[in-house]
């Protein structure tokens, strides 16, 4: 989504208050008479924005927001707040007033950045907040990062109607922020150095087996120091600068004597490193522990390797500049410069793009071990292709190649990756496919009144595209699409694979049997109905035939839970279903009401920010008992879809007494996510945490497994069938 910020400076203050006055003009009160709007509010979006003297809360004023005749994306009115306190948890209330909303939703936005990037956010669009409701009180909660830079605050609308805002309060740890003293923040020495920050004035030499040999070595030893070194981890070097210093002499290395004294005259730079008096050996109960048996690949001289031998026993301990702890024990890469203006024919940011992502996995990645490939060999293959990369596009798909290494479904890449998102094209089919016994089938259309003009049932089977077979294009693009496991990937490619920057494209399918070619007329996303697509506005629960309940977690609330308990106490079975993404987060709100006792559900592995590649597992997590518990059978419906949270309240209920899990392999994608940023701009992320069963049986890749497995089937898709719940009834029946 595009955000276009207008800054409005406070020229005027037309209601001065005879009150003490507020550093944060939260509830709209200071208003700007030259410009008819909040003091110190910006606009965000491209709606109507204004201060309503008319319609308040309290006071004088408050913040209006009007969609405009045309639709746009969205409309917010926001505020930005220096992150200059400290805190384990920060909160937002305020005050929202909506009116024949449609299409969209109203709510309060939090959002916390650092480093450039979004740290925690959180919008209420999963609470689905539309039509017409008077003054409401609301709320968001949200942990406060210990790197948190700035806050922003807002109201914000998307779709069609109107929506005010009044007497917003920003709290952190229960303290009001109006009246928190502001804390004094260090600046490092790293931050100061701005040498390279448009070219690395780097000129490499043409490639050769030695020289990518001793660039693969460079790397490690670049990342090695960069999360082991005392100097680098004070924040005292910009660490990515000085690989660009030492790289033109590291290019001329004739030899390995050479190339190793010029590696030791490097580090020497950096001082020498006291004893470490509470570095500790790995736990020998560590499931995942440091592999530095690098060290003893590239017939490396003994002072260098006693070297850095000595830095790993005397490393860095406590506080990093360059790595922190996530809110849940995840990595939160700090302080990586995203060089939006890099040139792409700059072969040292490209280096330096690689290096990164590859260190960054190699020691703060719970899931290293489960990649398809060994990580230790993936930096030296990727070298030549990186440095051979001469256009944005050839990078962002090297980057993709490399990012899909990890095999995870979290590791995104959309944000930044703007040429490879345009050449797959701005038009979109008026359907929806998925791909079924390997076939990509046609299972519904967005837009039902554009059946007739694209001449597709549903059902049908599409076997080429352009005049080439489904599967040839699949093989092209896997690359290209990070996952998990062969179900996500191919999730993930049915929704671009008929994509294109043509209005029309050629497909063959087969419809009863028979054999057709045609046309297909594609749509821009605006002119179809992807984002509501299957919208309801009906209670996330009801009662089906036989006395059997079900419950969709795509759009619960907390304030579903009880009713839910309440209505289904007495059926025969209630029916779960978590094909989707929850809108609330249920495992202990919800899941404490299918077990008899506290049950353990999951544990986690977390990495050793003073050790980095070492990883321990928690302590296992219980569901805690309710002050009911449900006597019926439990069926938990999950498919591809079932990802990351989905995927974690699925471990939940299959904690309780009488559970089954119906369906097909998840996604293989949980833990929180940690983001991670790319030279260009380009973000990706990783599931930041290891996620196992009690018993040690790990999720990640594996997803959750059905003790029920059924698919859809293309006769089920033709009949309008769903062919899970249909298991899932007759399980309770039996």
């Amino acid at each position: 989504m595009k955000q276009t910020i207008l800054i409005i400076l406070s020229l005027f203050c037309f209601n001065c208050s005879s009150q003490t006055v507020k550093k944060f003009n939260l509830d709209f009160e200071s208003y700007n008479q030259r410009y008819l709007f909040p003091t110190d509010w910006m606009e965000w979006g491209d709606y109507s924005l204004e201060a309503d003297t008319i319609i308040v809360h309290s006071g004088k004023f408050s913040g209006k927001i009007k969609s405009k005749k045309e639709e746009g994306l969205f409309g917010s009115i926001a505020y930005k707040i220096p992150a200059n306190y400290k805190g384990k948890s920060i909160k937002l209330e305020g005050y929202m007033k909506i009116k024949n909303i449609e299409n969209g939703f109203g709510g309060l936005l939090l959002r916390i950045d650092g480093n450039q990037t979004s740290l925690a956010f959180e919008n209420m669009e999963r609470q689905n907040i539309n039509g017409t409701k008077d003054w409401q009180k609301y709320s968001i909660t949200l942990p406060y990062p210990e790197n948190a830079e700035t806050i922003f605050i807002a109201g914000i609308m998307t779709g069609t109607g109107e929506a005010w805002f009044d007497d917003f309060v920003l709290t952190i740890d229960g303290n009001d922020v109006q009246n928190l003293k502001e804390i004094e923040k260090p600046i490092y020495k790293a931050t100061l150095d701005k040498e390279f920050d448009l070219d690395s004035k780097i000129d490499f030499p043409e490639l050769n087996e030695e020289l990518t040999s001793n660039l693969e070595l460079l790397g490690k030893i670049w990342g090695f120091l960069k999360y082991n070194h005392p100097e680098v981890c004070k924040g005292n070097y910009n660490w990515d600068f000085e690989l660009f210093r030492m790289l033109p002499k590291y290019l001329k290395t004739k030899s390995n004597l050479e190339r190793d004294q010029n590696l030791l005259q490097w580090i020497s730079k950096y001082g020498d490193i006291d004893k470490c008096p509470d570095c500790k050996e790995t736990s020998s109960e560590a499931f995942l522990k440091p592999d530095l048996s690098w060290f003893n690949k590239y017939e490396l001289n003994s002072e260098l390797k006693n070297k850095l031998k000595y830095i790993y026993q005397n490393r860095c301990q406590g506080k990093h500049f360059y790595i922190d702890k996530g809110s849940v024990g995840n990595p939160d890469f700090t302080n990586e410069n995203k060089y939006y203006n890099m040139s792409y024919d700059d072969d040292g940011f490209k280096l330096l793009a690689l290096y990164r992502y590859w260190n960054m996995i190699n020691y703060f990645y719970p899931n290293k071990y489960l990649t398809d490939k060994n990580w230790n060999d993936i930096l030296k293959g990727y070298i030549p292709m990186f440095l051979k990369s001469k256009t944005k596009l050839e990078y962002e798909l090297a980057c993709i190649e490399l990012i899909g290494e990890i095999n995870d479904t979290h590791a995104t890449t959309t944000v930044g990756f703007n040429n490879v998102q345009n050449i797959r094209g701005q038009f979109y089919p008026p359907f929806i496919t998925q791909f079924i016994d390997d076939k990509l089938v046609v299972t519904d259309y967005y837009n039902p009144e554009l059946k007739e003009v694209s001449k597709v049932e549903i059902g049908d089977i599409i076997t080429h595209i352009n005049n080439k077979p489904v599967q040839a294009i699949i093989d092209s693009i896997s690359p290209y699409y990070p996952a998990s496991n062969r179900a996500a990937k191919l999730r993930d490619i049915s929704r671009d694979i008929l994509r294109s920057n043509k209005k029309e494209i050629s497909i063959d399918y087969i419809s009863n049997n028979q054999e057709h070619k045609q046309s297909l007329p594609l749509y821009k996303e605006e002119d179809l109905n992807m984002r509501w697509y299957n919208f309801t506005d009906e209670k996330c629960y009801k009662m089906l035939d036989g006395n059997i309940g079900y419950v969709t977690l795509k759009t619960i609330t907390a304030a579903d839970v009880p009713m839910i308990k309440d209505t289904f106490k007495n059926t025969r079975g209630i029916i779960i279903d978590i094909r989707n993404y929850p809108s609330t987060f249920v495992p202990f709100l919800l899941g404490s009401y299918f077990v008899s006792s506290s049950t353990p559900f999951v544990k986690f592995t977390n990495f050793n920010l003073d050790n980095p590649g070492e990883f321990n597992f928690t302590e296992a997590l219980k569901i805690p008992k309710g002050d009911e518990t449900y006597k019926g059978k439990l069926v938990v419906l999950v498919n591809e879809i079932s990802q990351s949270q989905a995927e974690y309240t699925s471990m939940a209920f299959r904690a309780g007494d009488n559970t089954t899990i119906v369906g097909s392999t998840t996604a293989g994608a949980d833990g929180n996510v940690s983001s991670i940023y790319l030279p260009g701009g380009l973000l990706t992320n990783i599931s930041g945490i290891g996620v196992y069963y009690p018993d040690g049986t790990e999720t990640q890749r594996v997803g959750i497994i059905p003790d029920v497995e059924i698919k859809p089937t293309i006769k089920g898709i033709k009949q309008r069938k769903d062919e899970l719940l249909e298991k899932a009834i007759e399980i309770i029946n039996e």
